[in-house]
């Protein structure tokens, strides 16, 4: 019973992107050997392409079908600000597709585990499972965990116990990664799907990643079961490892992301929270799981303390970077680029850092229209909220601090051999606020 009341609770936005402090944990940031200048060295996964899934029985019953929200008029204007001007869809997409390429063949795995994974003897079922699969999109945590195995994998191969200043070789070497590896991949990815699941249910969404949600094709019921489903196969999954501390690693996580995820649902409409509480939840529902997917990497290859630690800072900080991306996009993005229904913070009393920002306007008379504007019907606000923040620096603001975390997670991970997995992880850290989607 307690599982399954764990289980229902359970929500998250879905992205990218960690924390973790538990109270034997909170000196990871301040402990963590910041090395000397990046040292770098110089297959992609399609990140736009969809599996069409196979039609259902037409016995079965017939899920309903999505009607995309109408863009609205109030967003996605070429004049809005975005975080990376310079960015584009295609050359961020193309981006991500070279980043994959160290562990190209490793992703084909994890993919097809996934797939092995989700399967049912019931017929009815075998339709939503394949749909739920779909709805990952970039599948950017079992990257993370992959890339902090090999590139940790290739630090010890290059500096051996050394970390730091080393004068090895990481490419000269046969590097590899384990079935473990593969197995707490899949599990991580499952654990994110069956959030966004439950995340679509809370936001009322119709899409995602340019699908319908399985709240939009089915119904809220299924989708809080399909939910259910992946939080328990993949604790299962996560049980067949020889040790328990992976386990325990992902439980504590989910956890954790509940436990934000609640902190921002009962906080709805808190007008006057700070930015340190509005980080703190972010840190919870949002980069604990890619915290956890780079901490995992680094302990199934071997790494000692220090660098599962490097790790743990640098998917933490990329995470909140990620998140806070995320909410500049909700109000600034583009739904056909984002692939998501955009616009539901505001109408759902989730204060984020741009309206943060805007509260505290210097201007008092713009900082009072947007307090009104914020109480006002949940249709109304982002019509009124939108020429606010275009007399304030809140885009700006939001873009400097997404960027403040973006260079502390590729600090973090200085102390690293440059390898191509370590490269792929800057280059992950540098789109997770250059990104449009």
């Amino acid at each position: 019973m307690d599982i399954v009341l764990f289980i229902l609770f359970n929500s998250n936005v879905g992205r990218l992107m960690d924390s973790f402090p538990s109270s034997s944990e909170c000196s990871i940031q301040s402990s963590v050997h910041r090395g000397p200048a990046a040292r770098v060295a110089s297959y992609g996964k399609n990140l736009d392409s969809q599996a069409t899934p196979k039609q259902a029985n037409p016995k079965q019953a017939t899920p309903k079908q999505a009607t995309p929200k109408q863009a609205n008029p109030q967003q996605a204007s070429p004049n809005e600000p975005s975080l990376n001007p310079s960015a584009t869809p295609t050359s961020t997409a193309d981006a991500m597709r070279r980043v994959y390429e160290p562990i190209a063949e490793w992703l084909l795995a994890v993919d097809a585990r996934l797939h092995r994974e989700l399967q049912s003897r019931y017929e009815a079922i075998v339709p939503v499972l394949r749909h739920g699969t779909q709805l990952g999109g970039k599948r950017l945590r079992p990257a993370l965990l992959l890339l902090s195995g090999l590139a940790t994998a290739a630090d010890r191969a290059a500096c051996g116990n050394k970390t730091g200043d080393c004068k090895g070789d990481a490419a000269s070497k046969p590097i590899t990664l384990s079935e473990d590896h593969i197995v707490m991949a899949t599990v991580v990815e499952m654990v994110h799907t069956a959030t966004l699941v439950h995340d679509d249910v809370l936001d009322k969404a119709d899409t995602r990643r340019h699908v319908p949600t399985i709240n939009a094709r089915w119904n809220d019921d299924t989708s809080i079961l399909l939910g259910d489903y992946l939080f328990a196969q993949s604790f299962y999954l996560a049980a067949t490892l020889p040790s328990t501390l992976a386990c325990r690693w992902v439980g504590q996580a989910a956890q954790r992301v509940c436990e934000g995820e609640l902190r921002q649902i009962l906080g709805r409409d808190w007008l006057d929270i700070d930015e340190e509480t509005y980080l703190d939840i972010i840190r919870g529902k949002t980069a604990e799981l890619t915290n956890v997917s780079c901490r995992l990497g680094a302990q199934l290859s071997g790494a000692d303390d220090v660098v599962v630690n490097a790790m743990a800072v640098y998917g933490n900080d990329l995470g909140i970077a990620f998140q806070i991306a995320d909410d500049f996009l909700d109000l600034w993005g583009d739904g056909d680029e984002v692939g998501k229904t955009l616009g539901t913070d505001l109408a759902q009393g989730k204060i984020t850092l741009p309206l943060i920002r805007l509260l505290r306007h210097e201007n008092t008379s713009i900082a009072s229209e947007a307090l009104d504007a914020l109480r006002s019907a949940p249709d109304d606000r982002l019509a009124r909220v939108m020429p606010l923040l275009r007399q304030s620096d809140a885009a700006e603001y939001t873009r400097g601090v997404a960027n403040r975390y973006r260079k502390s997670a590729i600090t973090a991970i200085e102390l690293l051999a440059p390898s191509a997995a370590q490269e792929s992880l800057i280059r992950i850290a540098d789109f997770s606020v250059d990104r449009r989607f």
